[in-house]
């Protein structure tokens, strides 16, 4: 590509992005934007990305993604512009505050004024990604720069905007990269960044994240559903006119101007909801929701033209009773407001309509960023009871200190993704909590102190246990006990962030006094019978008591579940060392010995290369892979290698949590696998149901020994009044025979499902 072509492209994008930004209702400081854009065309002189295309397209796209879809003005586009700079060149922070000189602007936290330069620049350094030196060895890279982009919330929500445009725009151009790279990136995208946006309010940029990563970590069914909407579009369009005439005419009747359209579901949703009910395309009826957006007239009220709106539909046709959502007197926590109601159509089928006003619609598609916060164009810099309400999530996220990065990506996921729902204390005060709370969530939310001795609750008047989930508008009164002290199992139906961490600090602080005491209590054992305390008298200890590590030992010593008698010390005797060999060596033992050249240690040697394709092969019964227990994937899933600690590639399939969580937060060990043919069998999980019947397990076992061949490892079936329900283990060589398998089953008079479990 000449540099001509090059300098038009660029110049190209430049001026698209220059009238967007003109058209929209900011004040229009285009110099602004000018210094930023020329400072870093010329930062990225020379640089392409993997496409091939001059590298910055891609900050002047994420701008434009910034001004015209989430709708941030000039200091915004400016550090757009620039994002890439200090991470990727050799300028520094200096160096962009130096751009806008001492040109001076409003502070967004209070009167005072503050220079623009400063303000750019330290949107900047909250864009820019933590260095691998300044990390720990087994640290997630891609958590601890995600928890930095959490903290810059604080200081300036921008960062998080500014960033999420950035992964769009990777996201439409991830084609280029390789398969490995792009399953990491999808994986994260789906993991975190979806959540982040559904939480931030920015549904259009959520849905297709959603649909993009769906993409690349499922290409062949994306393909399929993309495939079977377009096939359906003229039937679908057909019976939406048929659905909506009577509407319209209600409509016009009342004289509102609105539009009234059907908006198809996105693919992913409709492969989730496929995936969830094990059905096929054919049968989802619900493609299609229906939307009416209309002008509220100057001087009315926009709720009660809803709720008339709402009047008439079901005057036409029979609401479902459960499926009407009301968000308008209470909105979502990310500002979402619509009245969504279900129908049943006059084909037979149930269609969801969402009524709302033309701001409502605004805001819902594009997020409320634009008017929660820094309104450039107006200085209006007030923050909404949304934005804090999400301020309030964060911080709490970022106070639950997790070391492992994956149980924060976690509970990251959990909090941002989370469903809410509105409780109440006896005194009628609101309470937001995340779908499935607990009681003793709703007691940790009122005060740690209060949550510590719960020991009840009465809801809605009624008595009820620690463990209770709550409904939508329950009222609770929190019972408590100065003798009731927190227990680990309380762990186990806590689901808030709050909760978590408290319970965290307390069952902490008192292994850390247990550890403490149990290893008062060795030392004293050891000294007492004249045992040395060394590195070669510990493994042999650790290992005949069959403990994790030293700390584990002092524990468990210190909270009386070891006790130390002369037993013990027969550990330590010759005789005992093959039972804490490879212990030693792996915790102790010299790389250099002898015995670290045995197989085992030399796959740990062995470099694998993460840029190309690895080949999952089996010679002489001996395989260079490991199978994760969590998902048990087949050749022809979708699948990504992790490697792990011990140089080990584990075999997940694509969308199994762990998976998920691997790809959020240690991407750069993954490895894109391909299966080589073998004769091999792997293990898979079969669930059948259906009605009872006399030789129906008869028909069953023939399919899958006689007719398919296949070997049945375990058969567990139970059936209760007429329904049975049958588990079965099986060996296959691929997953089309599962896929066989369960046609062929579900074709078995009385079997209505038969489908394969993780």
């Amino acid at each position: 590509m000449s540099q001509e072509v090059d300098d038009r492209l660029i110049d190209e994008a430049y001026d698209r992005l220059i009238r967007g930004y003109l058209a929209s209702g900011h004040r229009k400081h285009v110099e602004r934007i000018e210094k930023a854009f020329r400072f870093a065309r010329n930062a990225h002189a020379g640089v392409r990305r993997r496409s091939g295309e001059p590298y910055i397209l891609h900050p002047i796209a994420v701008a434009t993604i910034v001004n015209q879809e989430i709708g941030f003005g000039s200091t915004s586009i400016s550090a757009a512009l620039l994002h890439d700079v200090v991470e990727d060149t050799e300028y520094t922070l200096d160096d962009i505050k130096a751009i806008f000189g001492d040109e001076m602007v409003q502070n967004d936290y209070s009167d005072t004024e503050e220079r623009l330069g400063d303000k750019i620049a330290n949107i900047v350094d909250g864009l820019t990604k933590i260095s691998g030196g300044r990390l720990g060895e087994k640290a997630s890279a891609q958590a601890e720069n995600f928890r930095k982009l959490l903290m810059t919330f604080n200081s300036d929500a921008r960062v998080i905007f500014i960033k999420m445009a950035d992964r769009l725009h990777n996201m439409r151009t991830l084609s280029s990269m390789p398969p490995a790279k792009q399953k990491k990136i999808s994986g994260e995208t789906m993991y975190l960044y979806a959540p982040l946006a559904h939480r931030l309010g920015l549904y259009a940029i959520k849905t297709e994240l959603e649909d993009l990563s769906f993409k690349y970590e499922h290409p062949q069914d994306y393909k399929r559903i993309l495939e079977s909407i377009a096939a359906t579009a003229e039937k679908r369009n057909s019976g939406f006119e048929y659905f909506s005439e009577p509407i319209r005419k209600k409509l016009d009747e009342f004289g509102l101007k609105y539009e009234f359209k059907a908006r198809v579901k996105s693919c992913y949703s409709i492969w989730k909801k496929m995936e969830k009910k094990c059905i096929p395309f054919e049968e989802i009826y619900d493609i299609y929701a229906a939307r009416i957006v209309f002008e509220c007239p100057e001087g009315q009220d926009e709720k009660a033209i809803c709720y008339k709106i709402y009047d008439m539909i079901s005057q036409l046709y029979t609401c479902h009773p459960k499926r009407t959502r009301d968000w308008l007197i209470h909105s979502k926590p990310n500002g979402y407001r619509a009245l969504h109601m279900t129908v049943m159509g006059p084909a037979g089928e149930w269609v969801e309509v969402q009524i709302r006003s033309q701001e409502m619609d605004k805001a819902d598609e594009h997020g409320n960023a634009a008017h929660w916060f820094y309104k450039d164009h107006n200085g209006d810099t007030s923050k909404t009871d949304v934005l804090m309400n999400l301020y309030r999530t964060i911080e709490e996220i970022l106070k639950n200190q997790e070391p492992n990065a994956l149980d924060f990506l976690d509970m990251l996921k959990l909090t941002l993704y989370a469903r809410e729902i509105l409780v109440f204390t006896p005194d009628g005060d609101e309470i937001q909590l995340p779908n499935n709370a607990t009681v003793l969530d709703f007691a940790f939310a009122l005060h740690s102190e209060i949550g510590q001795h719960c020991i009840a609750a009465k809801v809605n008047h009624k008595l009820v246990p620690r463990s209770h989930r709550l409904s939508a508008f329950d009222q609770i009164e929190v019972l408590t006990s100065p003798s009731q002290a927190p227990q680990p199992e309380w762990l186990n139906y806590v689901i808030t962030s709050k909760a978590k961490r408290s319970l965290n600090q307390v069952f902490r602080h008192k292994r850390r006094e247990a550890i403490t005491k149990g290893e008062e209590r060795f030392k004293k054992f050891m000294e007492e019978n004249s045992v040395e305390i060394n590195n070669e008298n510990m493994a042999r200890i650790i290992s005949y008591l069959n403990v994790q590590n030293k700390e584990d030992l002092f524990y468990r010593i210190g909270d009386g579940k070891i006790e130390l008698n002369p037993i013990v010390l027969k550990s330590l005797k010759p005789e005992s060392q093959g039972l804490f060999r490879k212990f030693w060596r792996n915790s102790f033992g010299n790389k250099n010995s002898k015995e670290a050249t045995d197989q085992e240690d030399k796959g740990k040697d062995t470099k694998i290369d993460k840029k190309a394709i690895y080949v999952l092969r089996t010679e002489e019964g001996k395989s260079n892979y490991q199978l994760a227990n969590c998902c048990h994937p087949l050749p022809g899933d979708d699948v990504i290698g992790y490697i792990d600690n011990d140089n080990h590639v584990v075999v997940h399939k694509i969308d199994c949590p762990t998976a998920m969580k691997l790809k959020s937060g240690f991407g750069d060990r993954l490895v894109e696998p391909l299966w080589e043919t073998s004769s091999e069998k792997f293990f898979a999980s079969i669930l059948v149901e259906g009605v009872d019947r006399m030789g129906i397990l008869q028909d069953i076992i023939y399919i899958i020994t006689t007719s398919l061949a296949i070997y049945i490892r375990r058969l567990n079936i139970t059936s209760k009044t007429g329904v049975f329900n049958c588990e079965l283990d099986i060996f296959v060589d691929n997953v089309s025979t599962v896929t066989r398998l369960c046609k062929r089953l579900g074709k078995v008079k009385g079997v209505s499902r038969a489908i394969r479990r993780s």
